[in-house]
């Protein structure tokens, strides 16, 4: 059988950490101009065309800009904790629980899907399996946006903020990532990948791909 502890082990770390990664994310976003602009790219290519998931959207902060924006969105994490601090800060959003291994969606039911730094807490041998599960629930000619550290090797915390847990976080390789997407049948339409900034050690990567059109 396929070990899908992880699950466990992310859903725990972040339900013990999430009153303390609000502050640390606090006005993160407002100093990013370039992260800003893959989401604006992202909105601008996906936000009219119908309903667009955050997957793995913590406590909500990307979810609320994205709608700001326009985007008709709504947000999907696996941490309780998390999502009741997402419905607490923005009440006139729609915040669900789930898996992004097994997403609760109808096939081809999404205009856009962003993965904001989660897809990092997907071990390799399960990561083809997931973005097969983000090209089902997007309708064809949907938009995928991804963030992610960058790197090989991942890093593993026992501890955060005081707090004892087991996460891992898995820096992705940008060709590789990329190469996967091809395979799962999409197609690429941008990459950025933004050198390290104050504590970061890692650069930030950054793709935008679409979901293969169907047959005319």
């Amino acid at each position: 059988m396929t070990d899908m502890s992880f699950l466990d082990d992310t859903r725990a770390g972040y339900d013990a950490i999430a009153a303390d990664y609000v502050e640390m994310v606090r006005g993160d976003l407002a100093r990013s101009p370039l992260e800003r602009a893959m989401l604006g790219a992202f909105a601008e290519v996906a936000g009219g065309g119908g309903p667009v998931a955050e997957v793995g959207c913590g406590t909500g902060r990307i979810t609320a800009h994205l709608r700001e924006l326009g985007v008709d969105i709504f947000g999907i994490d696996l941490s309780p904790e998390m999502l009741a601090l997402a419905r607490e800060a923005y009440p006139g959003l729609r915040f669900d629980e789930g898996s992004m291994t097994a997403l609760d969606l109808p096939d081809g039911g999404l205009a856009g899907l962003v993965s904001w730094y989660s897809l990092i807490h997907i071990p390799p041998e399960h990561r083809p399996d997931v973005l097969a599960e983000f090209h089902r629930v997007l309708a064809p000619g949907g938009h995928l946006l991804l963030a992610f550290q960058v790197g090989d090797e991942p890093r593993v915390y026992t501890e955060a903020f005081g707090h004892p847990v087991s996460l891992v976080f898995h820096r992705l390789p940008v060709d590789g990532t990329a190469d996967l997407l091809r395979k799962a049948g999409f197609e690429m339409t941008a990459r950025l990948v933004r050198e390290p900034r104050d504590s970061e050690t890692n650069p930030q990567g950054f793709l935008l791909a679409r979901k293969e059109p169907g047959p005319a």
